[in-house]
Parts: structure tokens; sequence; C-alpha cells
């Protein structure tokens, strides 16, 4: 390999791995689409009653396992932290895995999402509902 083809890769490689987010944002409007299917079991609009879930409007920036008036499951109660993009994106992943991880609970959430661009949309719709 010539030093001038090795520089060329060295900066290719470089330019790929350099600046941008490794998750990419999302697209809320695409996000509520996706959303559909976290219907069964959760409602999203301001007032709404919990079903199987709970109610996930303004569920962005709480704090884990304090929804009001939701009890029916316990897998989140003393949870140390508040729903934002990183731990979001971790959790709809793999509901079961990151339960378990992070309060050695149960989750009956066993739903995942497994695009990384659902993830994301889904993600960005969340924020939306405050």
């Amino acid at each position: 390999m010539t030093k001038r083809s090795f520089l060329a890769l060295a900066i290719a490689a470089a330019a790929m791995f350099a600046g941008g987010p490794a998750f990419a944002a999302g697209d809320a409007a695409k996000g509520a689409k996706v959303f559909n299917k976290c219907k069964a079991c959760h409602a999203a609009e301001k007032g709404a009653k919990h079903k199987v879930g709970p109610t996930l409007f303004g569920i962005y920036g709480h704090k884990a396992g304090t929804i009001e008036g939701f009890n029916r499951y316990k897998g989140l109660v003393g949870a140390d932290w508040t729903w934002d993009e990183a731990i979001l994106k971790d959790y709809l992943k793999d509901p079961t895995a990151f339960t378990k991880k992070r309060t050695g609970k149960n989750s009956v959430m066993t739903f995942k999402l497994t695009k990384d661009d659902e993830i994301a949309d889904v993600i960005e719709y969340l924020k939306t509902l405050k």
C-alpha cells in the first residue's frame, strides 16, 4: 500500500467514525405510528386512564416507577432513574433484561422494539406528550 493510499484510507475511516451520534435522532410523526404497537397496553393521551400498563403521557423526564394511580406492577418501584433518551433506548430494546439488570426485579412488559430507527422515533414521540 502506498503512502498516498494509506492516507486516503485513514481519512475515510476517520470521517466514517467521527461526529454524528451513534443513535440517530428520531421522527415524532413516525413514532406516533410505531406507538400503535403499544396502544393495546398503554394510553398516551392527557388524562387517559391506565390500561394494562400505565399511561405514558408525560413519561419523558419523569422518575421511573412513580406514575400516579398506577400500582399494578412493582417492577419499577424504587427505581433510581428518570426516563430520558438513553434509558428509554435501553429499556425499549429489552424491557425484561433492562428491569432485571437495573432493579433485580421482573418486568411484565415483554414487548421489544428491535429496530433502532423505531426506538428513536418512539422516543421522539414520547417527548411530545406533555
